[in-house]
């Protein structure tokens, strides 16, 4: 028996080592605050807020935040809720509060955002907005630069029909800092390194309608015109349809704003006009992203990151092309 006892002993000593090893190879799954990816890094949460719109730029500011929101995947986990309007919007933040959210990634469209999103930030949260302004020191901010906008649309002008000419600015004083700043931008670099150029404004909307129905009328009181200093893409858009149906082949340049993907197409369409666009493009919000994720990490990152403009035409626009993008 006791020959035995010592062989079941033996036994069993055995055996711990291998029943040991098997249980060290159990893995941590799931993500979130305190989850690991990968790597074996911790994952942070990550929140985007963003408007509900299906088409369009303000939609395709959702698509970009997802789209670089899975590609980091292996770092953050993230949720992505969109609203229709400040109610909502604020159901959302306190949602993603809730989820554990460390950072989110906001583009609050409408006014009375300023509270809640502070409550966020008292609670210790990282925001950061894309495009739109909060009164608050806490903030971070990614946006472009609508400024050099206008002074790299200037250089554009010029650069096509040189130091003389017609341009009619299409302004939209609806859209309020938006069209004043492009619009500085551009009449004060063109006075500085054009200053013979005539400069005709007229006021329009971010339209294609607009932009059909007001160049239509432009064109019949300006018998010449070499330039259109459009401010959108979606305006542009119109003017250039105004043009085709017009038969006027004076028009040598039509600038526009945004980024928009129907626009880039019709850039190689014309070869008599140069079809270009200062880039504002919703694909931005990726940069926003990328500072939430730096900011969680510990990294040191300004409080405002502006994005400088860049310009697309026929020369170019294949670079910016996207298939999938709702804009």
């Amino acid at each position: 028996m006791k020959k035995t006892f010592y062989l079941f002993m033996l036994l069993v000593l055995c055996l711990i080592p291998v029943l040991s090893a098997c249980n060290s190879d159990k893995t941590n799954e799931g993500g979130g605050s305190g989850s690991e990816g990968d790597s074996g890094d911790k994952k942070y949460k990550v929140g985007i807020l963003a408007p509900a719109v299906t088409h369009g730029w303000v939609a395709a500011v959702a698509y970009h935040a997802e789209a670089r929101a899975k590609e980091l995947n292996s770092e953050i986990e993230y949720q992505i809720q969109t609203s229709s309007n400040a109610e909502e919007m604020t159901t959302q933040l306190d949602d993603l509060m809730t989820w554990g959210a460390e950072a989110i990634v906001a583009f609050p469209q409408w006014e009375g955002m300023e509270v809640p999103i502070q409550k966020a930030i008292d609670e210790g949260i990282k925001i950061v907005n894309f495009d739109i302004v909060i009164d608050s020191e806490d903030v971070y901010r990614v946006a472009g630069d609508n400024e050099d906008m206008g002074i790299q649309g200037a250089k554009y002008v010029v650069d096509k029909i040189g130091t003389e000419g017609n341009v009619v600015i299409l302004e939209v004083p609806s859209s309020g800092s938006v069209s004043e700043l492009r619009g500085k931008g551009f009449t004060e670099t063109m006075k500085e390194i054009a200053p013979d150029i005539e400069l005709h404004t007229y006021a329009t909307q971010f339209t294609r309608e607009d932009g059909l129905k007001d160049f239509a009328d432009i064109l019949t009181s300006l018998d010449q015109i070499d330039v259109v200093y459009s401010m959108d893409d979606e305006t542009s858009i119109g003017v250039l349809q105004a043009i085709k149906e017009s038969g006027r082949t004076d028009i040598k340049v039509v600038t526009g704003g945004g980024g928009m993907q129907e626009y880039f197409n019709m850039m190689p369409e014309n070869q008599d006009i140069w079809i270009q666009s200062a880039l504002y493009s919703p694909a931005m919000v990726k940069d926003a992203v990328d500072v939430a994720l730096k900011v969680l990490k510990g990294e040191d990152v300004e409080k405002e990151t502006i994005i400088p403009t860049t310009i697309v035409d026929r020369d170019n626009y294949k670079d910016f092309l996207d298939e999938n993008s709702p804009y």
